[in-house]
């Protein structure tokens, strides 16, 4: 005889369910790296990283956020403008592509981003040592009237 289900039985460690929106966003990033890489054949396309793709949830859109190792000689506001424009005129190769590979009904509109996730985090960094530095060379100096008061305390 079989026992009734009991909510407390269910094990703490499942995995959460993935939303479907975030599923195809991750094969949508697996399939354009791969496409991207090997399929797109402009000479000015620096080596592109899909860092994440944002499906929205009427799945009409994909935000794909991209970071880029670009060519010597262009600066790097040159490299993430020549990136972004290739890649936005190549979207509708690249959607066409997907839908080939993804076998779904509607495959969304690509629409890229520069990531400037990367280049915030290590401005951040920058700030938090610039201030540790500042904090620790401001306890290595005392100033004039904290040793006065520190040299009366022992004596007291």
């Amino acid at each position: 005889m079989r026992r009734p289900f009991c909510h407390s039985e269910i094990p703490k460690s499942m995995p959460k369910d993935f939303s479907r929106t975030s599923r195809l966003g991750e094969q949508i990033q697996r399939e354009l790296a791969q496409m991207i890489q090997f399929e797109m054949k402009n000479p000015h396309l620096g080596m592109v990283t899909i860092n994440d793709v944002k499906v929205s949830k009427d799945l009409g859109y994909a935000d794909v956020y991209f970071t880029v190792m670009g060519a010597k000689g262009e600066t790097d506001a040159e490299i993430r403008k020549n990136t972004s424009r290739i890649l936005n005129e190549a979207a509708g190769f690249l959607r066409s592509e997907l839908a080939r590979m993804l076998k779904i009904r509607f495959t969304p509109v690509l629409r890229f981003h520069y990531d400037e996730t990367l280049e915030r985090g290590h401005y951040l960094t920058g700030l938090i040592r610039e201030a540790r530095a500042k904090d620790d060379a401001d306890k290595d100096s005392p100033t004039d009237g904290d040793s006065s008061s520190d040299a009366e305390k022992p004596g007291e």
